[in-house]
């Protein structure tokens, strides 16, 4: 086995008898070169944007959440949020109230998404998107800019907000009387307008917490989750794990659970992952055809080498030994031209990073200049892997050729 790997190092780099066999074995190396560098920049490409999308929609929402186990809202002691922030790595925990809501505003009405905030929850939130105004006040509220712009809101303007729960309490309160009390609109003005994300912007007013309590029909002391910031160097997995651990210790699995941001937006983070894997498969053809074009190469070899493969015949070569030069030869290739992809992907990827050479097309039109791009050691990882194995896969044909050829009576029968 060691003869036949030092042999098929010998072919890799050796000068064939035909010069067409050395253009050839040239070109599927650069195309094996070009397929995996330009199949992970694509990857990483998208793993950016996947990247952007998390970080704008963590300015708003914790990227792990507690959540009620049953129902929509919980209660929130002042000893369960501390013992929340006493867990290692977390950073800051902020109950937060959300849910469906009807906006009436001059003359239209339209359904949004309510998140009450704390006021501590606001004040990290102007931190974080570097606001020295605040986005609301008590009975004011803060509109998504789309919506702002849909519903013609502006700066003062009064609006009305209520819980579509109230419709069907309406029809009931015409047989009980009992029921008025709670048919009551919160009534709110505009304080201002933000651009946060497009989720965000198209659907949602950020209001102060009791006000999303009293809308949504909470009371005092209920809300929809706690927002979980981690500490700087700790991953939302380790954090999710710590949590859950910490709901499993104290016996709290049947009151609370985690929510991971993949969780809360599952569609689109499928989607993501669905054009990241598709780009995937599309591009491994590039590849492949490098693959078919070396596949050619290794069996013209085999021609080149026939006579030698005899005299190895002569020399005690077993017919796996042959079968092993011909693969380990395409698998070395595969190897080499899958470093060097792998190499100029994360040149490419680094120089984008640091200096947003490729720009997007319309500055104007998105948050960013520059394509954003996040490299994944998986990728690096899944990408190789499978370079590697289809050219094993594809140096099985040639392999098997040189073996028949070696060990055929015809060759020996012409070199006597």
């Amino acid at each position: 086995m060691k003869a036949g790997i030092w042999i098929a190092g010998r072919y890799s780099f050796a000068r064939k008898r035909f010069r067409v066999i050395n253009i050839i074995s040239g070109i599927s190396l650069a195309g094996i070169v070009v397929g995996v560098s330009t199949l992970l920049i694509v990857m990483s490409v998208l793993n950016g944007f996947q990247k952007l999308a998390r970080d704008l929609f963590t300015t708003v929402e914790g990227p792990v959440q507690i959540a009620p186990a049953r129902g929509r809202s919980l209660v929130v002691s002042d000893s369960l949020l501390a013992a929340i922030r006493n867990i290692e790595g977390i950073q800051t925990a902020h109950p937060f109230a959300e849910g469906q809501a009807i906006i009436t505003a001059s003359g239209k009405s339209e359904l949004i998404m309510v998140r009450g905030l704390t006021a501590e929850a606001q004040r990290y939130l102007m931190q974080t998107t570097s606001n020295r105004q605040p986005y609301f006040s008590e009975g004011g509220i803060s509109a998504g800019n789309l919506l702002a712009e849909r519903l013609r809101l502006y700066a003062g303007q009064p609006v009305r907000l209520f819980s579509p729960e109230l419709i069907s309490a309406g029809l009931q309160a015409l047989s009980q009387p009992e029921l008025m009390p709670v048919l009551s609109m919160s009534d709110a003005r505009v304080q201002s307008s933000f651009s946060l994300q497009k989720v965000f912007d198209d659907r949602y007013v950020l209001a102060p917490v009791e006000m999303a309590q009293s809308i949504l029909l909470f009371g005092r002391g209920r809300y929809s989750g706690i927002d979980i910031q981690g500490r700087t160097g700790v991953s939302d997995e380790a954090l999710e794990a710590r949590l859950r651990q910490w709901i499993a210790a104290n016996g709290l699995a049947q009151e609370l659970r985690v929510l991971t941001l993949e969780e809360r937006h599952r569609d689109m983070f499928a989607v993501m992952q669905l054009e990241k894997w598709a780009s995937f498969a599309v591009l491994m053809l590039v590849i492949l055809v490098a693959l078919l074009s070396l596949g050619g190469s290794l069996a013209m070899t085999v021609i080149d080498k026939r006579h030698e493969l005899f005299y190895l015949r002569c020399l005690g070569l077993e017919r796996p030994q042959f079968m092993t030069i011909f693969i380990v030869e395409g698998g070395l290739t595969g190897l080499a031209g899958t470093a060097l992809g792998s190499l100029l992907a994360w040149i490419v990827c680094t120089a984008q990073e640091l200096y947003g050479i490729v720009q997007l097309p319309s500055k104007s039109a998105f948050i960013i200049s520059a394509y954003p791009v996040s490299m994944k050691p998986g990728d690096f990882l899944v990408v190789g892997v499978a370079a590697i194995l289809f050219t094993l896969l594809v140096s099985l044909y040639p392999a098997g050729k040189a073996a028949a050829i070696a060990t055929s009576r015809s060759l020996e029968n012409k070199m006597e």
